[in-house]
């Protein structure tokens, strides 16, 4: 079978401080870049990314790499990265016809200048392409806003199971495995289609605890007898109408199919009272935080809403400034995503003093702050932890600038501290620290909660807000709520 492979992956907060350009998905940071052609098979080989495993798994196929690139998350994508990037699959595509198969490997929570479901765009292109009988298999981050159009347009969909996002490997082998199915049943399964009526905050929706925990059981419990049953917690950082939760299915019959949507929209709606709180104001989370460090494990903040991961730039200062505030020893902070500290410190070497505007490029409040220059680095470092095993991060110029009682890891790009690895490049050994401080929401547990003593999430000031509620939202669809529990809904203005 000729099987066609392509991605395209990007998380887009619609208030996030800066827009994502062509430049972004050359330089990602903790993914490859940009690839086209043979090339992609080897530089995702061995990658925790769905393209890379559904390729290893398509080994008895005649595979054809077309293109695959990711961004960090950040603001929509702009007009020229998504009609370059967009363009550079259709061509490839076009060149490798004919085929039997197409495998996407999407995000699913993308927005563009144009085009606000931009997933949904991308399949309609390359549909428009392979025709109406060549089956598309895609694959989904979780917190995709998977729309109606997405799942019309693709003969499966498969999100990953987990956040932190540790099977992406196993979803890429799955969806593989239902490409090929469906292109040998040579028709289509019945599919139906359902989104539920409120947004879920980010930070209560880790499959590691409850509530999700048991969301995701009931999922996998109710998914006998079906094709796929795929659940989507939604982005709620994305301004248009499909942002937020939303289930599919596929199935020998609709009837199969809408049954066991109806059935995990319920198990949703039992819980939804407690998809809320577990957020505190910094100044609580770092007095927390000191109370229960000991000479044991460490303490885990997770600075939420600067989340890189989420939009966040990486560069906000107010968890570092009331660390500092109240003293705190033994702590290590990553990442300050911030390229002219880490110039100035590269530039005035291991062991000197310097004092800097830390942060702050992103929403215009540094942090001035006067610190020594412990370690020096490149950036570079391959990730080891369950989300991102084997997959290489570039950070630029880096460096380990002690202030105080606080070591802060200061890079050039941005990435999530999803990874222990971030911390290593640089000397600091995670687990010998009192308390860690991770720009991340939920990421970090899948490779610092078993190190932890306690986690707590902190709220300083960062886009990727704790209550999505509070947002400029102007086009969201109406009627949808916008907390767990309360009947407060979207309504347009005028």
């Amino acid at each position: 079978m000729r099987i066609g492979f392509a991605g395209f992956l990007h998380e887009s907060h619609s208030f996030a401080p800066r827009p994502t350009g062509w430049a972004e998905f050359l330089h990602p940071g903790g993914l490859p870049e940009l690839v086209r052609g043979e090339a992609m098979r080897q530089r995702l080989r061995g990658t925790s990314t769905c393209a890379g495993a559904a390729m290893d798994e398509a080994a008895a196929h005649d595979c054809v790499p077309l293109a695959w690139c990711f961004a960090n998350p950040a603001g929509p994508v702009t007009r020229e990265a998504f009609e370059r990037i967009t363009a550079i699959i259709c061509a490839a595509l076009s060149d490798a016809m004919p085929l039997d198969a197409v495998f996407l490997d999407l995000h699913g929570a993308m927005v563009s200048d144009d085009f606000p479901d931009a997933e949904g765009e991308v399949i309609r292109r390359v549909r428009a392409i392979l025709g109406r009988d060549v089956p598309i298999a895609v694959t989904l981050d979780p917190h995709a806003n998977m729309t109606r159009a997405m799942c019309a347009l693709a003969d499966v969909v498969v999100p990953y199971r987990t956040y932190p996002h540790v099977d992406m490997r196993a979803v890429g082998a799955r969806a593989l495995r239902l490409l090929v199915r469906r292109a040998e049943r040579g028709c289509p399964w019945a599919m139906a289609f359902r989104e539920l009526d409120v947004l879920l905050p980010i930070t209560s929706q880790c499959t590691m605890v409850e509530p999700m925990a048991g969301v995701m059981a009931a999922r996998e419990r109710l998914s006998d007898g079906v094709v796929e049953l795929a659940y989507c917690f939604g982005f709620p950082y994305a301004d248009f109408p499909g942002c937020g939760q939303a289930i599919a299915c596929w199935a020998e019959t609709e009837g199969e199919a809408q049954q066991a949507v109806d059935a995990l929209a319920g198990e949703v709606a039992a819980r939804e009272t407690a998809f809320t709180g577990g957020v505190l104001a910094a100044e609580e989370a770092v007095a927390q935080a000191l109370a229960r460090a000991g000479a044991g494990r460490p303490v885990v903040i997770a600075d939420t809403q600067d989340n890189p991961g989420g939009g966040g730039h990486g560069d906000t200062t107010g968890l570092l400034a009331e660390l500092l505030r109240q003293g705190a020893q033994g702590v290590a902070l990553a990442p300050m995503n911030d390229a002219e500290s880490a110039a100035a410190c590269h530039a005035a070497g291991e062991g000197a003093t310097v004092t800097l505007d830390l942060g702050g490029k992103s929403d215009g409040a540094p942090l001035r702050v006067t610190g020594v220059v412990e370690r020096l680095g490149d950036g570079r470092f391959t990730l080891e932890g369950p989300m991102g095993a084997g997959n290489p991060a570039d950070l630029g110029p880096s460096a380990l600038l002690r202030v105080g009682g606080v070591r802060v890891v200061v890079v050039s790009r941005k990435m999530q501290a999803h990874d222990q690895a971030i911390f290593r490049m640089l000397g600091v050994e995670p687990a010998d620290q009192r308390i860690l401080a991770l720009k991340s929401s939920v990421h970090f547990r899948a490779h610092f909660q078993p190190i932890a003593s306690a986690v707590i999430v902190a709220a300083s000031p960062g886009p990727v807000v704790a209550d999505p509620a509070t947002l400029p939202f102007t086009k969201l669809r109406e009627g949808l709520r916008l907390r767990p529990g309360s009947n407060e809904r979207f309504t347009p203005a005028g």
